[in-house]
């Protein structure tokens, strides 16, 4: 997720969808980000109930089998909405916080 973080950080829509390794590379990583959910446990998951996990989940079908499909303002609004809430999700459980 940082690593997203840093790639687009200062960059505008415009920006991402003028740059096709940008885009790829942000792809991917939404792509590792959930495949590694599947691993959590759902006792972890249930920390953060306000996180959609399967959804989560499923977004890496999307991204692995039906990329043809890919909308780019779909992923641009994972990056500017999504990650930041999961990012801090992620970081509350591995301290162990739970709110």
């Amino acid at each position: 997720m940082l690593g997203i973080q840093h790639a687009t950080s200062g960059k505008s829509y415009a920006d991402f969808r003028a740059d096709w390794l940008l885009r790829h590379g942000v792809q991917r990583g939404i792509e590792i980000i959930s495949e590694a959910s599947r691993s959590l446990p759902a006792e972890v998951q249930a920390l953060r109930p306000e996180i959609p996990w399967p959804q989560i989940r499923a977004t890496g079908n999307v991204l692995r089998h039906e990329y043809h499909s890919l909308s780019d303002p779909l992923i641009w609004r994972v990056v500017v909405d999504e990650l930041p809430r999961l990012l801090t999700a992620v970081e509350a459980i591995e301290a162990g916080i739970v709110s």
